[in-house]
């Protein structure tokens, strides 16, 4: 699959969200133009209409004010750690709804009505290219004039679903769903916002609701870039791996493009075809030109080389990333994994604590708090319970606004939370999909349970597909010790060590000392 010279925009996976109900289509002019004014940007629902434009995780000083007030917050310890979970959660919306607003101004390139056409002109690709929120606002502008233009009204809840992805924020989605329900209220069957639902769906861990829009929308028009990718990002979050293969070839034929080979590599990397994914992924970076295509592609690389034990390759992978865009977040992010691998810890909690100041996520929350575990300095124990607390209060956000945390949960209370709560979490999302993530978020929540025997077939089915993950082999290897199979659970640890030595602060450890005493015992 040889990757063909493009400037498509990546589109990215696996967001959160919340529902919404739209409000009841007007029927004149006026109707529209007043709903025009309250859904593009009046300035009642936090739109940004003041000139800013964050970028993939950008700040500035208004994201100092907010994350100041979580992190002190944080800061209380104990005293944090008592408030009520509703207290986290609604500390957490001022911090990231708050930063939807607050961000520091930067250059606007003039995006304005004239940018926008009937059929929505503002494309995909421009929404991530550094001016989204110039081209909301010029979105918003634009459907204030001209409130029947549905293609525009596409476009627009395509951008808050970006929005609300790079900012961690789900109150862009209600947003969302009522800009692409108007547009198709409008136009009914058009392409654009059916692949904006599908977006939607998925940004909302619908993915069975994701993968039914994609399809209406590739009904209308097989070549929709938008809908060719979320669906392959269905079925691979699905666990339909065969399926997702064979739709990212489909993609490939039809839309070739950075957001089509970023998916094609990945389906190869979980089927563990890491030869053929690094290559995609390098020529898609030889023909990137748009700094968003070239940090996204760059980052992707950075996270396949750190995931094979190549943390001097990921260093410079995600050095070109920020080169490319000194804020783009996953590379900053990818960045600080890599030196806590290298030995680097100071780095890495440096690099940490700016990522979590600006987007406290529960990914690099987690990270952080075992980085502090790990260290073991004064106060360090007090200070990773503060980033599983907000791990917390990240979770009762969303599911407040309606969002399918479950995966969070299981992930994240299995190793620093409720190991009851982990399992019920892993169970709910097993029964809704059964991808090699899941399957490895069950095996380690029953085995957090004392229910290894059920769990070593969950364990066996996440590292089937040939995936090369050291956390699942760690898992795998842990459990087939519990179960007294000594030579698989020698077998398995060994090879997540050898894999991916520095993969988790604590895990790693961990799997070091078990593997230690299981050769000391032979």
């Amino acid at each position: 699959m040889p990757p063909r010279t493009t400037d498509s925009t990546p589109q990215r996976r696996d967001d959160d969200g919340a529902p919404s109900t739209a409000p009841e289509p007007g029927n004149t002019g006026e109707r529209e133009a007043s709903a025009a004014g309250t859904e593009a940007g009046s300035g009642t629902g936090g739109d940004d209409t003041h000139g800013a434009r964050p970028t993939e995780g950008r700040s500035g000083p208004g994201t100092g004010q907010r994350v100041a007030t979580l992190r002190r917050a944080a800061d209380g310890g104990r005293r944090w750690r008592a408030l009520h979970l509703a207290g986290c959660a609604a500390l957490l919306a001022v911090a990231v709804t708050g930063g939807a607003i607050a961000v520091g101004g930067v250059q606007d390139r003039g995006a304005g009505v004239t940018a926008v056409s009937a059929a929505g002109a503002l494309s995909p690709g421009d929404l991530a290219r550094g001016d989204l929120d110039a081209g909301i606002a010029s979105l918003q502008r634009h459907l204030r004039a001209q409130p029947r233009d549905f293609g525009s009204w596409a476009t627009l809840g395509v951008a808050y679903v970006e929005q609300a992805r790079t900012k961690g924020d789900p109150s862009r989605y209600p947003q969302a769903e009522r800009a692409l329900k108007r547009s198709l209220e409008l136009e009914p069957g058009n392409d654009q916002a059916l692949a904006g639902r599908a977006a939607l769906a998925a940004a909302r861990h619908d993915f069975p609701g994701a993968l039914t829009y994609a399809g209406r929308a590739l009904e209308q028009n097989p070549y929709n870039e938008r809908a060719l990718c979320t669906r392959i990002d269905a079925l691979v979050e699905l666990g339909r791996y065969d399926d997702a293969a064979e739709a990212a070839d489909t993609a490939d034929d039809r839309r070739p493009g950075v957001p089509v080979f970023t998916r094609y590599a990945y389906v190869r990397e979980l089927r563990g075809d890491v030869r053929t994914a690094r290559a995609v992924l390098e020529r898609a970076l030889d023909s990137a030109n748009a700094p968003a295509d070239v940090a996204y592609v760059a980052t992707a690389l950075g996270q396949l080389a750190w995931n094979q034990g190549e943390y001097k390759t990921a260093l410079g992978h995600y050095a070109r990333a920020l080169a490319a865009d000194d804020a783009y977040l996953p590379a900053l992010e990818g960045r600080a994994r890599a030196h806590a691998a290298s030995g680097d810890r100071a780095a890495a909690v440096q690099g940490l604590e700016q990522v979590v100041a600006r987007f406290p996520l529960p990914g690099p929350l987690v990270a952080l708090g075992e980085l502090y575990e790990d260290r073991g300095a004064d106060g360090d124990r007090a200070k990773a319970g503060d980033q599983y607390a907000l791990v917390d209060a990240w979770t009762a956000l969303a599911r407040a606004g309606g969002v399918n945390a479950d995966l969070d949960t299981a992930m994240a209370a299995a190793d620093h939370g409720d190991g009851k709560e982990a399992l019920r979490a892993a169970r709910a999302e097993w029964d809704r999909r059964h991808s090699v993530h899941t399957a490895d978020a069950l095996a380690w929540a029953l085995h957090v349970n004392g229910r290894d025997e059920e769990a070593l077939p969950y364990a066996r089915r996440a590292t089937a597909t040939g995936y090369r993950n050291a956390v699942f082999l760690y898992h795998r290897g842990v459990i087939e010790r519990a179960t007294g199979d000594k030579r698989a659970a020698r077998t398995h640890l060994k090879a997540a060590l050898d894999l991916n030595p520095g993969f988790s602060p604590l895990g790693a450890r961990e799997a070091r000392t078990a593997l230690k005493d299981l050769e000391g015992n032979r």
